[in-house]
């Protein structure tokens, strides 16, 4: 187990990250904030669905999810559709042009890391990468787990 003082710059660098994803954000296109990308990007990788399974992937109320929902609808980004199973449920799916603007995206973002990495060898980006997925493979599926189900990590006893 890491020593208290490396959890505690862990914690330092994690909060610092807000500094590198606002920057991130700067590259989005002005009518498009990161939780339109967000939603785009979900739809792209799950495909078709509902707004409610959408609420639960962004881990926020459906209200914020509805807003989110029409901000991109009204740019012709998704669409909803009726449900077939379910007449009175909506399904929402990527358009030709949300699929468009995501690859915008993808090449901006591309872009960005490699000017502000371009010091980094492949080796450095690999390790990043493979640790940061660790890191969220350790913490699991956040939007189920109750904000208190677990003794605080650095006063957990071991398991004896």
């Amino acid at each position: 187990m890491a020593t208290r003082s490396h959890y505690e710059e862990l914690a330092r660098q994690l909060s610092a990250i807000g500094a590198v994803k606002r920057e991130m954000g700067r590259i989005l296109p002005q009518d498009c904030p990161p939780a339109s990308a967000g939603v785009l990007t979900l739809l792209d990788r799950h495909g078709e669905m509902r707004m409610s399974h959408l609420a639960e992937l962004l881990a926020i109320d459906m209200s914020v999810t509805s807003r989110h929902v029409a901000h991109v609808c009204e740019r012709g980004w998704i669409e909803r559709k009726p449900d077939p199973a379910d007449k009175r449920s909506r399904l929402l799916r990527l358009t030709p042009s949300g699929r468009e603007l995501l690859e915008e995206l993808s090449e901006r973002y591309t872009q960005t890391l490699a000017r502000y990495l371009d010091d980094w060898t492949d080796t450095d980006v690999g390790h990043l990468v493979e640790l940061l997925a660790r890191l969220r493979t350790s913490f699991g599926d956040c939007r189920t787990r109750a904000p208190h189900d677990s003794l605080h990590p650095l006063t957990r006893t071991p398991a004896g």
